[in-house]
C-alpha cells in the first residue's frame, strides 16, 4: 500500500519540478529578449541587432559615418537647406533618459529643406562626437532633431571644440545636475539663432537615426565648423551622461555625401 501510495507523489513531484524549470527557462529567454540596449556590455552598440529585433539597426544606409571631405561630392546647393531660428523659441523640458541628455522644445523653430517643413522637438548631446570629418573624432556631437507634419526626419550635426566659454552651453548646464530618469520643467526662452548655422558650409546625406530603432530615411546635415565650448563646460555635460555615449561609425555602402557651399 505504502508503494502505491508514493509513486503517484514521486510521479506528481516530478511534474512540477520539470514545470518550474521550464517556467525558469522562459522567463530567462524573455528576460533576453526585452533586454534594453546601451553602450555598453552585452547590450551595447555593436549587440543592437540582437537586441532591437526589429529595428534597422542592420540596415546599409546606417548613421553615423566619417566623412572624407576630398571624397565629399561639392555642389552649390546651399539654398536648399532654411534655418528658420527665431529668439522667441521655448525649451518645455530637459530629460536625463539613460542614453543623453535632452532638451525638448515647444512649437517655433524649423528649418525648410527642399520646400518641406521640419519643426525642432529636441536636442541632445553625445561624448565624444559620432560623426567623425576627416577620421577627426570632436568632444562633443550636438544633434537637433526635427520632424515634418509627413513624419520625415531631419537632423542636424555640429562638432563641438573646445575653447572658450559658450553662453548657449552656460544656459544649458544651468539645469544640470539631472539624475537618470528625472526631468525638469523650464518654459524658458532660447536663442538658436546665435549659433549662425546659415552661415555654415555643411555635409549632407541620407543616413540613420544613431540610436535604436535605427530608423532609415534620415535626412542628416553635418556642419563642417565646430562651435566653441569650453573644457569645463565639456566635462559637467559628461558628467550627466552615460561615458562614451556614441554609435560606432558605419560602413558608407552606396551612398554619397554632399558638401553643401
Amino acid at each position: 500500500m505504502k508503494i502505491k501510495t508514493f509513486l503517484p507523489l514521486i510521479v506528481l513531484t516530478t511534474f512540477l519540478l520539470s514545470c518550474k524549470d521550464h517556467d525558469n527557462t522562459k522567463h530567462s529567454n524573455e528576460t533576453h529578449e526585452n533586454s534594453h540596449w546601451s553602450y555598453a556590455g552585452e547590450t551595447s552598440p555593436e549587440h543592437w541587432i540582437e537586441v532591437e529585433k526589429n529595428s534597422d539597426c542592420n540596415g546599409k544606409h546606417q548613421s553615423p559615418i566619417n566623412i572624407i571631405n576630398k571624397d565629399a561630392d561639392s555642389t552649390a546647393t546651399k539654398g536648399d537647406l532654411k534655418i528658420l531660428y527665431t529668439p522667441s523659441t521655448h525649451i518645455s523640458k530637459v530629460i536625463n533618459n539613460g542614453h543623453s541628455v535632452q532638451f525638448d522644445f515647444e512649437a517655433g523653430d524649423s528649418i525648410n529643406y527642399k520646400n518641406e517643413n521640419f519643426y525642432l522637438k529636441q536636442i541632445h548631446f553625445h561624448e565624444p562626437s559620432e560623426h567623425k570629418i576627416n577620421g577627426v573624432i570632436y568632444p562633443i556631437e550636438m544633434h537637433l532633431v526635427h520632424i515634418s507634419k509627413s513624419g520625415h526626419i531631419a537632423v542636424l550635426g555640429i562638432m563641438g571644440e573646445e575653447g572658450d566659454d559658450s553662453q548657449l552651453f552656460e544656459f544649458f548646464e544651468s539645469f544640470l545636475p539631472i539624475n537618470n530618469g528625472e526631468t525638469k520643467a523650464i518654459h524658458q526662452k532660447i536663442d538658436l539663432s546665435s549659433l549662425f548655422l546659415e552661415d555654415k558650409n555643411y555635409y549632407s546625406y541620407g543616413g540613420s537615426l544613431t540610436t535604436p530603432p535605427c530608423t532609415e530615411g534620415v535626412n542628416w546635415f553635418v556642419f563642417k565648423q565646430p562651435f566653441i565650448l569650453s573644457e569645463k563646460e565639456v566635462l559637467k555635460l559628461r558628467n550627466n551622461m552615460p561615458i562614451n555615449n556614441y554609435r560606432n561609425e558605419q560602413p558608407l555602402n552606396d551612398r554619397k555625401v554632399k558638401l553643401n557651399y
